[in-house]
């Protein structure tokens, strides 16, 4: 694919940031941010489009906090006015990203979540007779500003987006010249860039078709043991030299024995909910109940989280679980 240019007066567009704010502010109309943009919307859009035609543009502003489900992890929340700009970025520049992509690169993609993921990999579970699952140590953490850039500017030429696109990437460290922020829209689609040569190696290179990828879990399977060991040593040379990044311990293994997955422990021939996965369903069922009984919650409110909860499980065989929880 041919570099892309004149990108930047398409960002710029009124229209694009009408619809940059309008999706930043989705599911966020009462927080104080959202209703201080509103109160001089024109002004904050028309201050943002000039910044973006200068490229002085305003980042960092962060607000950091900490989740433990379903592993502990610092979100980093980039203030709501830079969340418009990293909205109306991706509005324009999503499809250069996009068309990097492999179909079986899954995450922060449309039509390409969990359960699309889950869908694949039963596919090739069950066809295969074994499984090689390899994940990054600290991916956000360890990535790279110098090569993403430069990766970056492989398929971008317009220089005012570049000079943004950098502005964004430094201004964020876990160590000199290294780390996303997990929470950037933007580092969503740089983090899932960065790893599509990885995609493209162990799929054009290793020949290994039945792979998925889900950001930084991936998963390869063949009905040979050996091109998968093989394949093990070869990617982590690869991600070592061309990425500057490290696999934890990998596994190797029978489909036989299960693969977790996601929150789902895959076999041939079933699919059941993980240990620590069944645990966060019971734990947030019972907090949701209690949130309902004690008027913390509206009816209303508790349906839009335990839906959404119930959905999920539900991918899996949790009939008795779903009894047991809900007394049915």
């Amino acid at each position: 694919m041919k570099r892309v240019g004149n990108l930047i007066e398409k960002i710029a567009d009124m229209e694009n940031l009408y619809l940059a704010f309008y999706k930043a502010r989705k599911g966020k109309d009462a927080k104080t941010d959202v209703l201080a943009y509103r109160q001089d919307f024109d002004s904050h859009l028309r201050k943002l489009q000039a910044e973006i035609l200068s490229g002085d543009v305003q980042v960092g502003d962060y607000h950091f906090f900490t989740i433990y489900e379903p592993k502990e992890r610092q979100i980093c929340a980039a203030s709501f006015p830079e969340r418009v700009l990293h909205h109306a970025l991706m509005n324009v520049c999503h499809p250069i990203f996009e068309r990097l992509q492999i179909f079986d690169s899954y995450a922060t993609r449309k039509d390409k979540g969990t359960h699309a993921a889950l869908n694949r990999a039963e596919q090739f579970h069950y066809k295969n007779r074994w499984f090689l699952k390899l994940d990054i140590r600290r991916y956000f953490d360890s990535i790279d500003h110098e090569l993403l850039f430069e990766l970056i500017r492989r398929k971008i030429k317009d220089r005012s987006v570049l000079q943004i696109f950098k502005k964004i990437i430094a201004s964020y460290e876990t160590e000199v010249g290294k780390g996303l922020p997990i929470g950037n829209l933007t580092s969503q689609y740089f983090a899932n860039y960065y790893l599509s040569f990885v995609d493209r190696y162990i799929q054009e290179e290793l020949k290994i078709s039945a792979y998925v990828r889900y950001m930084d879990d991936m998963i390869l399977w063949s009905n040979d043991k050996a091109k998968l060991k093989e394949a093990q040593n070869l990617v982590t040379t690869f991600l070592s030299e061309k990425l500057a990044l490290t696999l934890k311990v990998s596994l190797l293994n029978k489909n036989v024995h299960g693969l977790t997955f996601l929150g789902f422990r895959l076999f041939r021939e079933k699919t059941w909910l993980a240990k620590q996965s069944k645990k966060r369903f019971v734990h947030k069922a019972k907090k949701y109940e209690h949130y309902l009984k004690t008027d913390l919650w509206t009816e209303e409110e508790y349906v839009d989280h335990i839906m959404p909860l119930i959905a999920n499980v539900r991918y899996a065989d949790t009939l008795e679980l779903r009894r047991k929880v809900f007394v049915i």
